[in-house]
């Protein structure tokens, strides 16, 4: 990823799109072949040179082509005819994007077959679900890890119309008009870039497709963050129901020795952080001057760069994570049950309105037999068992059947299939 973004690979893109375009111009008849020729053959760069003829134009794109000519010769007369370095500037980034874009849903990729592997493996491994970090009902982690899977998968088709979205080329000239140079040109460049054409620029490519780009990698940032979080939960040593590995050697404080923390995971909470903190200023990039500015340029020399490569980063240290997550099923039973069964009072509700008590009563009969509990007074089942207007309805045997903890699972393999599609 960091690769896309070292000058090396901005100026090749940039090479390669002058030398389409005179490839262009000479099938129109307006520069010689011999020229696009001479350009294809002898046009070479070299970044240290580039940046010195910079230091005096300071105009990146003519410090180019400054330096292009040196090594082309006299045709370089021909090169860029009609174009504004917007052209170049804008269908580059272009390039760039798609590029990063490709390693992004590659990264998902790895994410999501590190997902499925885990979240079958522990498709019924019993653990309580929880809301507002509070005890709430029997799940399986298997569940909590489809549920991840899920939430990535729609990532991948996010990206995915992401590249589309900014896989545009222009070469338009000034203002974006055409009016020296053939629209026949930016196909010709659009084709062979493997990007499409721009159905209207101003001279630059319109900013609410970058915004869309980077919108999207916060919105991946932000499920990075999620998973990151519930592991983060998952490790506190009040609950240790999964952690992530701890290697021989490894350490965890330099002053307590007894520590594991979810570095990696607070690492991945940071990393969200910073990919989000793109996305509004490649909000504010939309609204540019009339035909153009350049208050967008330095905006994405910085954010395009950090948020791909922090991304790109952090789902491969995320699908690290998850392969190497040690789960602990034994703490994930000890915890369901800490309760003392208070995780099937909704059963108990249910069950006692359709033995004819109304939902008001039945509501207050639960709870209170609930209070109890929390208060360390008995059982959830032993308290129903000796509530007289509990009894009145449901009998013992017809209680303790609503502590069963198969009724809670019972269309996990459904939900698997709508996931995975069979796993």
């Amino acid at each position: 990823m960091a690769a896309i973004w070292e000058p090396e690979n901005r100026y090749r893109i940039w090479l390669e799109i002058e030398c389409h375009a005179c490839d262009a111009l000479a099938e129109l008849g307006v520069i010689p072949k011999a020229a696009a020729e001479a350009v294809r053959r002898r046009g070479a760069f070299d970044a240290a040179r580039i940046d010195e003829i910079e230091r005096e134009t300071h105009h990146d794109v003519i410090a180019f082509l400054t330096n292009l000519a040196e090594h082309v010769g006299e045709e370089a007369r021909f090169v860029h005819q009609g174009m504004t370095s917007s052209d170049v500037l804008d269908t580059c980034l272009g390039v760039q994007l798609t590029q990063a874009a490709d390693i992004l849903i590659a990264d998902v990729d790895g994410l999501l077959t590190a997902l499925r592997k885990r979240a079958v493996e522990h498709k019924t491994t019993l653990c309580v679900g929880r809301s507002h970090g509070i005890h709430a009902e029997p799940t399986t982690f298997g569940l909590k890890l489809a549920g991840f899977h899920a939430e990535f998968q729609r990532a991948r088709q996010r990206l995915i119309q992401a590249r589309h979205e900014i896989a545009t080329c222009a070469i338009s000239g000034a203002v974006g008009t055409f009016a020296n140079i053939d629209p026949r040109v930016e196909a010709h460049v659009a084709r062979h870039m493997g990007l499409e054409v721009e159905p209207i620029s101003t001279q630059i490519v319109p900013r609410d497709r970058h915004a869309m780009f980077f919108a999207t990698l916060g919105v991946v940032a932000a499920s990075v963050e999620r998973l990151a979080t519930e592991i983060r939960h998952l490790q506190r040593t009040e609950v240790r129901e999964a952690e992530e590995y701890f290697a021989p050697g490894q350490k965890g404080s330099s002053a307590m020795p007894h520590k594991r923390n979810p570095v990696l995971t607070e690492n991945l909470t940071g990393l969200a952080r910073v990919v989000r903190a793109a996305v509004a200023p490649a909000l504010d990039n939309v609204a540019l001057w009339h035909e153009r500015d350049i208050s967008h340029s330095s905006v994405e020399r910085v954010i395009a760069p950090d948020a791909t490569i922090a991304l790109d980063f952090a789902l491969a240290r995320l699908a690290g994570v998850v392969d190497r997550l040690v789960v602990h099923p034994d703490a994930m039973r000890a915890n369901l049950e800490q309760l003392g069964g208070l995780v099937f009072s909704q059963r108990v509700l249910l069950a006692l309105t359709q033995a004819g008590m109304s939902r008001e009563a039945a509501y207050e009969a639960v709870q209170n037999n609930a209070m109890a509990v929390w208060e360390g007074r008995g059982t959830f089942l032993e308290n129903l068992q000796g509530d007289a207007a509990v009894a009145g309805h449901l009998d013992e045997a017809a209680l303790a059947e609503l502590f069963e903890l198969g009724y809670h699972t019972k269309h996990v393999d459904t939900i698997f299939k709508r996931v995975f599609g069979g796993a």
